[in-house]
């Protein structure tokens, strides 16, 4: 667990008699863009207020950068840096001034934040808005700037709460990009979010939770191979008959698990193959229906995005 830079063990949460989390054990490790997974309401709020000492678990533990939340929370707050889902009300303040209340509230010294509020604007694109009031920036701008002062101090972790909510696709695209640069910085980011799209462009390592309990989690790679355990194989031809050919001629190649005939599909016929073996096995495995002499139309791997990963692994849990 010595590469692990947060872990929670059992974490539970109650407000009253209802269970916002319950049960949480998770391992983000160091160095990861961890995609904090789940629907309005799953309890991704809840369990970042707790890792950053804002909330005070129910029952369980929680530390972050070896630091326990509950025994040593001026360690963890130090370790890490937090951007909550609302932006806050600092309009009345520039952009600069904005960045240097921080790192101020950070015992920065004076002389060190004027270059440090500069190197922070140029890393987040904003240097030509340095003198521009708080309230003039775009949703996207203002994201930007919300994060650049999470890291006014230089904290090892990131810990975002929906950075990417109400954004436009190209701020998206930005905030994204955003978060690789500062994870090839030597930042660990984890981040929560319902937008699957936002997981599955840059994330290593992700963890799904649906009403306050962890559903799965694991490496991108891992998760896939999990969710799907083999390899799904569409070959086009022209008519039954050769579609039988197919059937016949992979029935007993090694690795294949299944074969059945898919719906026709524009008056040609598909056959679908259930194969455990790597890439060098699909393409003998193609080599061996031309060898046949079988004319195909189309050799096809089916691939599972992350939403058929969502669906499959909530799959009646949701309510």
């Amino acid at each position: 667990m010595t590469d692990m830079i947060i872990v929670t063990k059992d974490l539970v949460k109650q407000f009253g008699k209802f269970t916002a989390v319950n049960g949480l054990s998770l391992q983000v490790p160091a160095g990861s863009i961890y995609g904090f997974v789940g629907p309005n309401g799953a309890g991704k709020t809840t369990t970042m207020r707790m890792l950053t000492t804002l909330t005070r678990p129910t029952h369980g533990e929680a530390w972050v950068a070896g630091h326990s939340v509950t025994a040593d929370p001026r360690a963890v707050r130090r370790a890490i840096g937090y951007m909550p889902d609302e932006f806050g009300v600092y309009d009345d303040m520039r952009v600069w001034e904005y960045l240097d209340f921080f790192a101020a509230c950070y015992d920065i010294p004076e002389n060190q934040r004027k270059p440090l509020i500069s190197d922070l604007l140029e890393l987040v694109d904003l240097t030509h808005r340095r003198d521009d009031m708080v309230d003039k920036l775009s949703r996207g701008m203002k994201q930007r700037l919300s994060l650049a002062r999470t890291l006014a101090h230089d904290p090892s972790v990131l810990i975002l709460d929906e950075p990417a909510s109400g954004l436009d696709p190209r701020a998206r695209v930005e905030i994204r990009e955003l978060l690789v640069e500062l994870s090839k910085m030597g930042k660990t980011i984890f981040f929560s979010t319902h937008i699957l799209a936002d997981v599955s462009e840059i994330c290593t390592h992700i963890g799904i939770i649906e009403a306050g309990q962890m559903i799965a989690q694991g490496s991108m790679n891992d998760m896939r191979a999990q969710l799907q355990p083999h390899r799904e194989i569409t070959v086009t031809v022209k008519d039954s008959d050769a579609a039988a050919l197919v059937r016949s001629t992979l029935e007993s190649f090694p690795g294949v698990i299944g074969i059945k005939d898919l719906e026709p599909k524009g008056g040609r016929s598909l056959v679908r193959i259930d194969y455990s073996g790597d890439d060098d096995g699909v393409a003998a495995m193609s080599g061996a229906i031309n060898g046949a002499g079988i004319a195909v139309l189309g050799f096809n791997e089916e691939t599972k995005d992350l939403e058929a990963i969502f669906m499959r692994v909530t799959k009646g849990i949701v309510t």
